[in-house]
């Protein structure tokens, strides 16, 4: 555990001993401050992880008290709102899975996407998640229902089927 530890400290050593913009603007704040520039690069990790951290867990807080309170409302617009955000969060949960092993390497990714989500969840009309789903999410599931429909009927037969045999396997 320490020796991943010690790995990334080394890393990080030889990074800030290199010649690049990054090491020049944490020289030249080191020079003003006087503070060790490895001090300096660890606060600006720290403070960027911990706003990225507390930002998405307030978005996902808010998103889940918005959905509760929708689902308690009266009002269907609220839940077909809510609804549509959670059926794109989850085509974009599933698409970011497959893809983050590259997107993490494009700067601020992490930053685009709390941009994004918030944008998604806008209490507005032309919100992310009513755009996507309008224009990308419902024409691809109209054009595919059938054949989802046929899978899972499919599968909640062949799961029956299963579960009786198992059943009868232990009488």
């Amino acid at each position: 555990m320490f020796s991943i530890f010690k790995n990334i400290k080394d890393r990080a050593e030889t990074f800030l001993k290199e010649k690049n913009c990054i090491t020049d603007c944490l020289s030249k704040s080191e020079d003003k401050t006087g503070i060790k520039k490895r001090y300096l690069a660890v606060g600006a990790v720290s403070i960027m992880g911990l706003y990225l951290f507390l930002m998405f867990c307030s978005c996902f807080v808010l998103n889940l008290c918005s959905s509760i309170k929708a689902i308690e409302s009266p009002n269907k617009e609220e839940d077909t709102q809510w609804l549509t955000y959670w059926v794109v969060y989850g085509f974009f949960g599933i698409s970011e899975f497959f893809s983050d092993i590259f997107l993490f390497w494009f700067p601020f990714y992490y930053v685009f996407k709390c941009l994004f989500l918030l944008w998604c969840m806008a209490p507005f009309s032309w919100n992310g998640s009513r755009v996507l789903y309008l224009r990308f999410v419902r024409p691809f599931f109209l054009k595919y229902e059938s054949a989802v429909d046929s899978v899972f009927s499919d599968l909640s037969g062949r799961a029956v089927t299963a579960a009786e045999m198992h059943k009868n396997k232990l009488m």
